[in-house]
């Protein structure tokens, strides 16, 4: 999977996605430190436990950088960046159930208007998944030779420990 470049300053409005949220009963927001082992729990129980280390490194960031879509409650998706490398998106992820509502979207603009407005004119989305959502959503790029990138080497033995 390759990792993807976005430029931060040709960014889709973040409202009307916030708003499509609202309209549906979804808040997107920040999360909030006192919410960390929940959502770090939900990650791990929905997908794995690497996604689960980098978003419990999200908490460690001020503010932090981890986004939550949440439904009377209960965790729809999340969305990280500067988690395993500083300006790189992800790790991010919605639940199957909920998958088709825009709730990814809504959450990887949110994150993307946050880094840009730390300062950052450009993204890095590492090792993309479905990079065609991306290309649409936020008109990212693929990086030529970008795999397996920073992820080169990492260790997965183990990962249910």
């Amino acid at each position: 999977m390759p990792d993807l470049l976005v430029k931060l300053y040709t960014l889709p409005d973040l409202m009307p996605e916030i708003t499509a949220m609202q309209q549906q009963g979804i808040d997107v927001r920040r999360s909030l430190a006192p919410e960390k082992h929940l959502v770090v729990r939900w990650v791990r129980e929905h997908f794995d436990q690497t996604w689960a280390n980098e978003t419990e490194v999200a908490y460690s960031n001020h503010p932090v950088s981890c986004y939550i879509a949440t439904q009377q409650g209960e965790m729809l998706g999340f969305a990280c960046y500067d988690a395993t490398s500083r300006n790189f998106f992800g790790p991010t992820g919605v639940d199957e159930t909920q998958r088709g509502k825009g709730i990814g979207r809504a959450l990887l603009i949110a994150c993307l208007h946050d880094m840009r407005a730390h300062g950052f004119g450009y993204a890095i989305i590492g090792a993309a998944g479905p990079v065609d959502f991306y290309v649409r959503a936020v008109g990212a790029i693929p990086i030529a030779d970008s795999s397996p990138g920073i992820y080169r080497g990492v260790l997965r033995a183990g990962e249910d420990d």
